[in-house]
């Protein structure tokens, strides 16, 4: 096979792909392989290209005895750490004197990788959000069976406790479950036509008890005035608006308001379309900028003591984001110490023959 041969071969393979035959010296590369691992490597000895031992080692196995071999090669993008996978593989009749060469192919296998992570971290954190509680549960019981069994005053003080600890377990269950069901009907595009207005004042409807506790008032501002309407799945849409404003009155009610506004725009340059913007925002003492970029992820609290006193699990956010996604929107976060936040979600205003596309 002629050398121009084997490397349009080389070049046909539609990932990192090299070719080193018997004198260990790469013969043949395509473009990818060239952009990973530098321009100049055809005619090189493959070591000082390769320079990774367990590489080095898989390519000489694969030479020495004419087989496969497998392994992994770490590399850099220039903004994360990438891992390849490496295969390589013996062909006869090839290279110098027709002596046999082994052809090496890369796949990138870094999703993979931050997807495995990912699991470990996830399944981490929930063991230790449940730990928590449950040590407490399992404390409080052994002393009420103990010291204060016939301590009445500190029962009641331990029980509430455990009914507290309880329905914290409870709720991270249920967001757990919540969260489980919008990341598999992430790719499934809404089909229901509603009126985005009507559900955020039903929504704040059922939220002003919990404000008015909390001395807060709920404003609501429309400004198209009359309904808004758009495609999306309203029972995500309301547990979407519903943890936005709770948080509000939770972590910002010390300012005493939390506005809703609703906006409309016939192009809205997030969109790039028809779009309409509702902020929720509140006057109180706003979050370090440090931590805006993460408060979407799963588990991360800005302020962790006090998230986990009032009953927050560290998932709401997450599952603002996938609903959010789910409606092809944006998820926009505005905040200064000591000057309140803003979060603001903006969602395309598809018609309902837009959205079956």
């Amino acid at each position: 096979m002629s050398d121009d041969l084997l490397a349009e071969i080389v070049s046909a393979i539609p990932l990192p792909a090299l070719m080193v035959d018997q004198t260990e010296r790469i013969i043949a590369a395509n473009t990818d392989a060239r952009t990973l691992l530098g321009q100049n490597i055809v005619t090189r000895h493959f070591a000082t290209i390769l320079r990774q031992p367990q590489v080095i080692e898989a390519m000489e196995q694969s030479l020495r005895d004419k087989g496969r071999a497998k392994t992994r090669h770490l590399a850099n993008d220039g903004a994360q750490d990438t891992t390849f996978e490496v295969e390589c593989r013996y062909m006869n009749g090839v290279g110098a004197v027709s002596g046999g060469a082994v052809l090496a192919v890369f796949q990138d296998v870094t999703h993979l990788e931050q997807a495995s992570q990912m699991r470990r971290d996830f399944v981490a954190n929930v063991s230790h959000e449940l730990r928590t509680p449950l040590t407490a549960l399992m404390g409080f019981i052994e002393t009420l069976r103990g010291p204060a069994r016939e301590d009445a005053a500190a029962r009641e003080r331990f029980l509430q406790i455990m009914t507290d600890e309880a329905n914290r377990m409870n709720r991270l269950v249920g967001d757990l479950l919540s969260l489980n069901r919008v990341e598999s009907e992430e790719r499934v595009r809404p089909r229901e036509e509603l009126d985005l207005s009507g559900l955020l004042q039903s929504t704040i409807n059922s939220l002003r008890p919990l404000a008015e506790d909390a001395e807060v008032e709920l404003r609501l501002t429309n400004d198209p005035q009359g309904p808004v309407s758009l495609i999306g799945d309203s029972d995500q849409l309301r547990q979407v608006f519903t943890n936005l404003i709770e948080n509000g009155i939770k972590y910002g009610g010390s300012g005493g308001l939390v506005e809703v506004r609703i906006q409309s725009f016939e192009r809205d340059t997030a969109m790039r379309g028809p779009a309409v913007r509702v902020q929720i925002s509140d006057k109180g003492p706003g979050i370090d900028p440090t931590h805006l970029p993460r408060l979407t992820e799963r588990f991360y609290r800005a302020d962790n003591h006090r998230s986990r006193q009032l009953g927050g699990t560290g998932l709401g956010l997450a599952i603002v984001k996938h609903i959010v996604n789910r409606h092809r929107g944006r998820l926009r976060v505005e905040s200064e110490l000591g000057k309140g936040s803003v979060f603001t979600v903006i969602l395309p205003q598809q018609k309902p023959e837009e959205a079956q596309v």
